[in-house]
This record gives C-alpha cells, sequence and structure tokens, in this order.
C-alpha cells in the first residue's frame, strides 16, 4: 500500500458523492457495497452490529452508546455521518478517530477493488466497506453504526443488526424516503432484520406498528419498556432518571445541552442493555455517560458573547434547539443567529422557530455544498417575517459578522446545515471533532 492520507482522501472524492449532490439515485440498491464488502469476504459479518436510524439524534445516540460499551470494557468501531472537519471522524476504534495512516490504508485497499466490479461504488459505499473493514481488522468486539440516509438501501444495511435502534420519525427529506411519515417510518425499518432485537424511541401510536411488524425477534419501546422519566438542566447539561425494564437509574448526569438529549439517553441506554441482555451497573451507566461529548450539538465554543454550535438542520431540529435556547440560556440578553441552509428547507419556518425574542439580526450564509441555499433566498426568508438580516460570502466571514455584532451578554447561535457547523468549527475551535 502506498497511498498517503492526502492521495487517498482524494481518490475517494473522484467517486460520486450523494450526501451533497443535487442529485438522486434512480433506483436504490444494495448491489455495488454488497458485491464491494463481498470481494473482502464481508467483514461486517465477523461482529455484531448495533445499528441505529432516525430523523434526529442518530448520531448523539451512537456516542452515547459507544460510551457506555466503551466503559463497560468492550472495545467498540463506531461509524457515523456526516463528518464536521475531516473524514477521519466517521471512523472510531474505542472513541478515537482513525489516524491518516490506517485511512489511507483501508481506502486504498477498497478502492482498488474497483477493478473487479461491474460499476464504480459511490463514496459513501466506500467509506461503508472501509468503516467495516476497519472494524474487522482491528477485531472490535462491537459496531455501532449509523444510517447515512433512510435505512432500508442505506449502504450500512449490509450488516445484519444484532439490535436495531430506531431514535425518531419526523419529515426529513421527504422528496427520498416520504411523502408521508408512514413511508419514512417503512424505510427506517428496513434495518430490523430476523435476527435483530429493536429498541424502538418512536411512540407515534400511527408508527409504531410499522416498527412492531418488522420482523424483530423483540422490541423494547420508549414509554412502555424504557423511558426517560427525569429531565432537568444541570451546569452544563442535564440530570436524567433512567427506566429499563430490569432497572432504574437516578440523577445521571449528562454533560449535553437540551432536553432531547435525555430522550437520546434513554434509547442509548435501551440499546445497551438490549445487548448485553442485562442491566449495567450504575458504575458504568454514570462513567460512561458523563464522558459524553458530541461535537456540533449544541456546542458552547466561546463566551462574552456566548458562542453555540448546532446543526438544528431540519424543522424537529430546530424546534428542539429553540426549547434548549429558551430552558438553558435564557440570561442572554439578544440574539445573532448565523444560519446556512441546504436546499428544500423551508426556511422561513425554521428562522420563526430559531428567533425567539430580541433577535438582533441574522446573518445568512450559503454552506460549502452543492445544494446549498443562496444566502440572499435565506435573507429574504428573515425579512420577510420581520427579522433583519444580511448576508456574508462565506461561513467564516458569517461568523466573525456575527461576533462582531453581538454585545458581550449575547448568544450568537450558529446553526443549520452541518456543513455551515463544521466550517464555523475549523474556525471557532482547535481540537477536531
Amino acid at each position: 500500500m502506498t497511498w498517503s492520507h492526502d492521495q487517498a482522501v482524494a481518490a475517494l472524492d473522484t467517486h460520486l458523492n450523494l450526501e451533497s449532490s443535487l442529485s438522486v439515485a434512480e433506483q436504490p440498491t444494495l448491489e455495488r457495497v454488497s458485491q464491494l464488502v463481498g470481494l473482502m469476504g464481508d467483514p461486517q459479518r465477523s461482529y455484531p452490529v448495533i445499528h441505529l436510524t432516525g430523523t434526529n439524534g442518530k448520531g448523539s445516540t451512537a456516542r452515547m452508546i459507544t460510551a457506555l460499551l466503551v466503559t463497560r470494557g468492550l472495545s467498540v468501531g463506531t461509524y457515523t455521518s456526516p463528518d464536521l472537519q475531516g473524514v477521519n471522524e466517521r471512523l472510531t476504534w474505542n472513541e478515537e478517530p482513525i489516524s491518516d495512516e490506517a485511512l489511507a490504508e483501508v481506502l486504498e485497499g477498497v478502492i482498488r477493488l474497483e477493478e473487479l466490479m461491474g460499476g464504480a461504488p459511490t463514496r459513501f459505499e466506500i467509506l461503508t466497506a472501509s468503516a467495516y473493514r476497519w472494524f474487522a481488522d482491528v477485531a472490535v468486539d462491537v459496531a455501532v453504526v449509523e444510517v447515512g440516509l433512510g435505512g432500508r438501501w442505506d449502504a450500512t444495511n449490509v450488516a445484519d443488526a444484532e439490535v436495531a435502534v430506531v431514535t425518531n420519525v419526523s419529515l426529513d427529506h421527504a422528496e427520498i424516503l416520504g411523502p408521508t411519515l408512514a413511508d419514512i417510518a417503512w424505510e427506517k425499518a428496513g434495518i430490523v432484520k430476523a435476527t435483530s432485537r429493536l429498541v424502538l424511541g418512536e411512540n407515534d401510536a400511527t408508527l409504531a406498528p410499522i416498527f412492531r411488524h418488522a420482523g424483530a425477534t423483540a422490541t423494547w419501546e420508549r414509554g412502555v419498556d424504557f423511558e426517560c422519566e427525569e429531565n432537568q438542566p444541570a451546569h452544563g447539561g442535564r440530570l436524567v432518571d433512567l427506566r429499563t425494564p430490569a432497572s432504574s437509574y437516578e440523577e445521571i448526569y449528562l454533560p449535553l445541552h437540551g432536553s432531547h438529549q435525555g430522550e437520546n439517553a434513554a434509547v442509548a441506554l435501551a440499546a445497551a442493555e438490549t445487548f448485553f441482555g442485562a442491566p449495567l451497573s450504575p458504575d458504568v451507566v454514570e462513567e460512561g455517560f458523563g464522558e459524553v461529548r458530541v461535537p456540533g450539538r449544541m456546542e458552547v465554543v466561546s463566551r462574552h458573547p456566548l458562542v453555540l454550535l448546532d446543526g438544528a438542520h431540519n424543522p424537529a431540529g430546530a424546534e428542539a434547539a429553540a426549547i434548549t435556547l429558551a430552558s438553558e440560556f435564557p440570561a442572554t440578553q439578544g440574539r445573532v443567529i448565523v444560519i446556512g441552509l441546504l436546499r428544500g428547507r423551508d426556511a422561513g419556518e425554521m428562522l420563526r422557530t430559531l428567533a425567539g425574542p430580541h433577535t438582533r439580526a441574522v446573518v445568512a450564509c450559503a454552506p460549502p455544498s452543492p445544494r446549498a441555499l443562496p444566502a440572499a433566498e435565506l435573507a429574504a426568508a428573515a425579512r420577510a417575517i420581520g427579522l433583519p438580516a444580511e448576508t456574508a460570502g462565506s461561513v467564516e466571514e458569517a461568523v466573525e459578522r456575527g461576533i462582531a455584532m453581538a454585545q458581550s451578554d449575547d448568544l450568537v447561535f450558529v446553526t443549520g446545515s452541518l456543513y455551515v457547523v463544521g466550517a464555523a468549527r475549523d474556525r471557532l475551535v482547535s481540537s477536531p471533532a
């Protein structure tokens, strides 16, 4: 193997990137990724897989599950998407990103298999196959794998989940997965296999039957089998009481902002206990959750003014963000919103949700993506609902302008697309995500 990290990532980037493309594959298929992992002997079958899907909260929940399993003493591979600041973030082993050397080696090995295939795989298919192979190479005890989009036809679904996890279901990517919530739920239920045990965080009475009938060997449902029973703000995070079928855990500190993270913690704990088939010790739960960090999700990156990064990229995410800002950061005097969205979002609806009282300004920018909503259109949507708005030529410029116009006791909320959050994090945070 001879490629450097930069050469390997450059070769990866020559492949079709459906995450950033305006196009959608005409016919969803697992054929290419199945062939790719098959050429490597199906590495995804050499360890158990905890597979997560859901509209929001997948990444946070995956990190929480990983923290619990690592604290319990397991060797854990975790695959998430998208990345904020670098592709290495997507593949981690015991919460540490893959090294540049290891990433170059595994990408080169996978990409060189293309000549044995009938067609070129996509960028995400290559990354998924690389994750599964690397996890086998380092001999993980378990892999925690986040779906990229949907579930049924997602490249990660070449694995058979031992534990299938659904965080929630709301309207997002309806043009691909929809048009209805039931359609989206059906797509997400595709990760449930005949050997899977299901942890279901979605309790909508009209959607839950879709998952109950997906064929799992056993199902735990939020509100019935597990729950976050108390969920209160604490200094720098939350204090939560969690219940599972065999145990309960009181006053667990979660160093994350937002009541939705308490709900994610309940799902994560249920997934871990389902995997072990037994309760976790209170010490493991307390230590595991106490170490969780989720970059780019209600992340405080500076103070005076207070600067928060949050990838609230859809209406459900915006609503959760608004609740968190009102309940956990009420002392801020004014609000400056730095925002960039992808096309297909209702900019007016999201801004109306996020604005709150005392919004001084909206600074609109375009995410670094071909799917970006132009900053001028976003600013116009803000003005249409009575918010003062201006545009910036880049995310970095928008962040600097937002901080400059804020007063010491104001909140600068950097939000929208994760591409915006990642670029802002590059500008504001020295450590990688």
